[in-house]
This record gives C-alpha cells, structure tokens and sequence, in this order.
C-alpha cells in the first residue's frame, strides 16, 4: 500500500480563442461553476480544480500522436477522473447538447487492472479534453 497524500485541487492554464464560446461550453455545457475573470482570461471550477483559459486567438493545434489501446489519442488533453455515475451524467449532457465526439463513451482496457470507461471530445477552440471513470477506483494507478 502506498502512502498518498490527501488529493489537492490542480491548476491548469490553457489557450482559447473565443471567451464568449468558451464560458458557453465550459459553464452550460460541462457544468462547470465561472470563478475570477479579466478581459483576456476566465477561470472555471471543473470538479473542484481551478483551470483557466486564457484568450489567445493565434491558438494551438492537437496532435493525434499516441496509440493507446489501439487508438490514436489526442496530445496534448486534461480531463478529470469521475465516479461512473458522474461520468454517465456527463455523457448524457454531452450527447443532448449534441457535442461531437473525438472518441465515443466506451470502456477501455477490458479485465486489464486499469479498465475505464473514458470519452473524448474537443472544447470550441480545439481543446482535447478526455473524462474517465474506472471500475474500480482504487486501481487508477494499479499495473
């Protein structure tokens, strides 16, 4: 058994292009509570971390370059770690919004110690973002 320590919230600053789009997605569509903003930049509580977006229309581009469980997955991607039940309500709310999907809701890594049910979807400005939830929650870090 390892000893860890007590989860903290992370911090996490990424690039979008449009504010008015993103506060939409993140706010109505995610459900994620608007915390401080500024003209350039505007922070959101997803699942209780703190990320920001911060404006910078010039963007970034994903790049499909890792196989995992025979798939391409989009690098660089944040997400967070759900209970199934959370995960579920999520992907019911993404698909009435009609959110189009990177890589539908489905279970990965069958009868492997890490199986997870995960999606994979991009915010407006091309943010690749992926939601998982395990079958057993104390296997995330289990080889």
């Amino acid at each position: 058994m390892t000893n860890t320590p007590p989860l903290r919230p992370f911090h996490l600053a990424f690039p979008v292009n449009d504010l008015a789009r993103t506060r939409t997605f993140y706010t109505g569509i995610l459900g994620c509570p608007e915390g401080r903003s500024a003209e350039t930049w505007v922070d959101f509580d997803l699942y209780g971390h703190q990320i920001v977006a911060h404006l910078c229309p010039a963007g970034h581009k994903v790049e499909l370059l890792n196989q995992v469980d025979d798939e391409n997955i989009p690098i660089p991607h944040f997400g967070v770690i759900l209970t199934m039940k959370d995960w579920s309500a999520l992907v019911e709310r993404l698909q009435s919004a009609d959110v189009p999907f990177l890589r539908k809701p489905g279970m990965r890594f069958l009868g492997k110690p890490g199986e997870q049910a995960t999606v994979f979807l991009l915010d407006p400005s091309g943010n690749a973002l992926e939601f998982k939830a395990f079958s057993s929650p104390d296997r995330v870090f289990a080889r």
